[in-house]
This record gives structure tokens, C-alpha cells and sequence, in this order.
């Protein structure tokens, strides 16, 4: 192999820059020219957006089979460093073992990480469903507290942060927690944000179905305030309430990956990268950044990319083509996603359906749900490891939307 691609990171973003740089290479008939490698601690997908579910056992896809099917080699380790000078990056293996690995294009695709801000208790008593890992620790937790006597605060929740992972895990959270500790048992679930109303974010034209879903569940709401404080048996309040709880959520604000910060130019207040239109370090022509490292305009009407699945999986497949096509001389292509949706999972109530940036609400309850489980459980899982139909959707301008 005489050119190299390393993509850092095998979520959604790194997982279709690497299908789609394996695309290019094909296309160009250059499989013997170029190597594509994927730096990440294990060859799984994590499907992140359904970590605030209960059922965990199909949350990180095996993806060595869609690698081998395309030629794509995996390291199973993190990087550590970037020297984009010399083009250049430390790789740590799971094993410990440390190495330098030359680049001719590199692909930052680590994404984000859960804000923890150093509020007292926090990292000790708190729980959230950043990771795999977090979202077992929380599910064992709740478990086990079915062999705690009953009382107010074992069967209290607390989420902190009403954005969309606080308020899809606060709605499954009461058939959870009754599922545990029996269908007649009285919960308690509350969501404290500092916004004036709980799914303000979400836009004005959710805001009453997403009332009507939180009263229907029985969630009680603390707008207006933050959590200051957390310990083994509570949370305290901004204004100073405290409400006894064995278990509090943290769902509040993302931040980008910090191998973002190592890459020159501009950041925003995320950490995420400012990127050309083709998704390119403005200051690095060898280097990509995309999923949720990157800020990229969607159009030309001043919308940006947010930190979601949706825009990942497109951000992957332009940033992967991208690179690959920059060695082996086909054109290449600016990111543009034009259409936006939300889809947010209710629980019970059902879901609710979201077209446009100004996020007109177009589906409610059963047939939103149903989306979303199409969503949830299809769209954003890895495909079969065939190689046809893997180049058939990697190609950059390829976009799933209802």
C-alpha cells in the first residue's frame, strides 16, 4: 500500500467514512494503492441514541464482518495525539502497546462526549447514558434497588437536563422503574432544566404535545432550575429544594471529542471544529472532521449540523468519500443536508415528529412511534456485510429520512 486513510473513531460518522472511502477507492479502482485503517477501542457501532432504553443486549453491533467484507482494517486501541505538521498520529492499543502512525489523509470522527461540569457529587453519585458502559451501570443500579426497602426516595428519578436524551430517558423511565418494582408501585420521576418550560428547546409547536405526553406519564417538572448538588440520597436544587432521590441522571449538554482541540482553526462553544463546506480542516488540507466534532453548515441558509445521529451518518459518508477522493483524483463533494427532522421517543404516550428548523410538529403519538422504532431499530444500524450493498448506500450524497 503505498497511500493511507486513518479515521479515528468507528461511530456512526467513522463507520460510514470508512464504508465510503472503501467506495471511492473501489470506484477509482485503487484497492491495491490505498489502505484504510479505523482507530477506535472496539469494532462495534454503539447505538448511542437508544442508550436511554431498557433493554441494552443489541446496543454494539459487531461491525469486523462489514470491515473485512470492504477491506477496511481495524486497530483496537484510541489515539492519543495528532501531529498534523508531519501527518502523523500516537495510537495507544488496548494492550498499552504505543506506536506513530504516518497518514496521507486522516479523518477526525471521535465524537462528543457528556458535559461534567464539576458540580459537587457528580462523578461519584451520579448516573447518565453517555456510553455503553454508563447505561449498564444505571441498569444494574436500578436492578438492584428492587432488594432496597421501599421507599420515597428508592422509587424517585431525578434527570438533569430536559433536552432530547433527558426527556426520552425521563419517559421510559416510569414503565422502567414499575417493571422493577411492580406494575402497583408508586414512582416518582423529575426533571430539573434551567429552561422556563421543559422541552422549550424541542420549539414552540412541540411544546403542548410534549406537556400533554409528560402529564400523561405522571412526570413532574422543575423548570427554571439546575442541580447544584448530588449525593447517595438526593439532589439539591438552584433554589435550594431538595428532592430525596436514590437516583439522579445527568443528560445536561454535550461537548465535542478533545482531538478536536488539536487541530488548528476555529472552534465554537461545543469544541467542534469549523469546517469547509467539503468538510476539510481549514487550516489542514489533509484533514477531515466530521460527525459531532465538526461544525458544518447544512445549507446556505445558516443552519449548522447538530450533534445527532442524522447529521453523522451523512457528515461520515461525505468526509470518508472526501479523503479517499482526494488521493485517487475523482471529485469531490460538498456536505449539504438540506432537510431536518427530530423524532422524540415518549415512552408510552408515543413519540413525537418533527420536520423543518423551525420544527413543525407533522406526527404524534402511534404514528410517530412507529417511525421512530423504524428509526431506532433499522435506519441506523450497520447493513448486512455485503459489499454491493454497502457501496449502494455510501455513496456522499445518500440521506435517510422519513
Amino acid at each position: 500500500m503505498s497511500q493511507t486513510i486513518i479515521i479515528a473513531g468507528s461511530g456512526f460518522a467513522g463507520f460510514w467514512a470508512a464504508i465510503s472511502a472503501s467506495r471511492a477507492i473501489s470506484l477509482a479502482g485503487k484497492q491495491n494503492d490505498v489502505e484504510v485503517i479505523v482507530v477506535s477501542p472496539s469494532a462495534n457501532l454503539v447505538i448511542r441514541p437508544r442508550l436511554y432504553e431498557a433493554d441494552l443486549g443489541s446496543m454494539a453491533p459487531d461491525i469486523n464482518g462489514v470491515f473485512d467484507e470492504i477491506g477496511v482494517r481495524h486497530i483496537g486501541g484510541i489515539v492519543d495525539g495528532l501531529d498534523a505538521g508531519n501527518k502523523t498520529i500516537k495510537v495507544v492499543s488496548n494492550d498499552g502497546g504505543r506506536e506513530v502512525l504516518a497518514y496521507d489523509r486522516f479523518v477526525l470522527a471521535t465524537g462528543s462526549k457528556l458535559n461534567m461540569p464539576p458540580i459537587p457529587g457528580l462523578a461519584t453519585c451520579g448516573f447518565n447514558v453517555d456510553t455503553l458502559e454508563a447505561a449498564t451501570k444505571l441498569d444494574q443500579h436500578l436492578k438492584a434497588l428492587a432488594n432496597a426497602p421501599e421507599t420515597g426516595a428508592r422509587n424517585t428519578v431525578v434527570i438533569a437536563g430536559g433536552g432530547f436524551t433527558g426527556l426520552e430517558g425521563a419517559a421510559e423511565m416510569p414503565g422502567r422503574l414499575r417493571e422493577i418494582f411492580g406494575a402497583e408501585t408508586s414512582v416518582r420521576v423529575v426533571i430539573v432544566d434551567p429552561s422556563h418550560e421543559i422541552g422549550a428547546e424541542i420549539g414552540s409547536s412541540a411544546l403542548p404535545h410534549i406537556r400533554e405526553a409528560l402529564n400523561g406519564l405522571g412526570i413532574k417538572v422543575r423548570p427554571g432550575l439546575r442541580v447544584t448538588s448530588i449525593d447517595a440520597e438526593g439532589a439539591v436544587l438552584s433554589d435550594g429544594e431538595r428532592i430525596a432521590a436514590s437516583t439522579v441522571i445527568w443528560t445536561a449538554g454535550m461537548r465535542a471529542h478533545g482531538l478536536a482541540s488539536l487541530i488548528p482553526g476555529e472552534h465554537d462553544n461545543l469544541g467542534r471544529l469549523i469546517v469547509d463546506s467539503y468538510l476539510r480542516a481549514p487550516r489542514e488540507g489533509s484533514i477531515f472532521v466530521t460527525g459531532d466534532v465538526a461544525k458544518a453548515a447544512t445549507d446556505d441558509e445558516g443552519n449548522f449540523a447538530v450533534m445527532s445521529c442524522q447529521h453523522a451518518l451523512s457528515m461520515g459518508r461525505v468526509a470518508g468519500h472526501n479523503a479517499a477522493a482526494d488521493l485517487v483524483g475523482l471529485p469531490t463533494f460538498q456536505y449539504r443536508q438540506p432537510k431536518y427532522v427530530t423524532c422524540l421517543d415518549l415512552g408510552s404516550w408515543g413519540a413525537l415528529y418533527t420536520e423543518g428548523w423551525d420544527r413543525q410538529v407533522r406526527y404524534v403519538r402511534d404514528e410517530a412511534k412507529n417511525i421512530k422504532r423504524e428509526i431506532n431499530q433499522v435506519w441506523i444500524y450497520p447493513p448486512a456485510a455485503d459489499r454491493d450493498a454497502l457501496f449502494a448506500v455510501a455513496n456522499p450524497d445518500y440521506v435517510i429520512v422519513p
